[in-house]
């Protein structure tokens, strides 16, 4: 009987220690894969950023063109004109002036038109007019 007890009591003991331990092998491998995953996590942002860097520079350099000039070798860089004034008022004046017409007019297609072209010759003159302010 003595032996009886010492072998149900030495099975209860490995059991139990057994148990433990596969909890404590078990929380220590999902801390390691929740420490994995977020290394991934922190890998796939830096990722992005350094392709979003790598696209901004190529944007960066289509933006400026270099001329070489081959007899005495010297480069100069320029950079590419914007809209101007005039164009931008067309363009405006077009979008306000074909709006204004559609809401305007009976008949919605032909006012747009109407006012699309008044305005964007409208927007066109204003634009020329700044222009040349902005010249002198």
């Amino acid at each position: 009987m003595k032996n009886l007890f010492l072998l149900v009591s030495i099975s209860f003991m490995s059991f139990f220690t057994s148990c433990k331990n596969t909890d404590s092998i078990g929380i220590a491998q999902e801390t390691k894969q929740a420490t994995i995953d977020s290394m991934k996590i922190v890998a796939e942002k830096q990722r992005i950023i350094d392709s979003m860097k790598i696209e901004a520079a190529k944007i960066q350099k289509q933006k400026e063109v270099v001329v070489v000039n081959n007899t005495t070798g010297t480069t100069t860089t320029t950079k590419k004109k914007g809209w101007s004034g005039a164009a931008k008022g067309a363009v405006i004046g077009a979008g306000v002036g074909a709006a204004t017409g559609a809401i305007v007019s009976k008949k919605k297609g032909e006012g747009a038109i109407i006012g699309g072209l008044v305005g964007a010759g409208v927007g066109a003159g204003t634009g020329a007019i700044i222009d040349d302010k902005k010249k002198k």
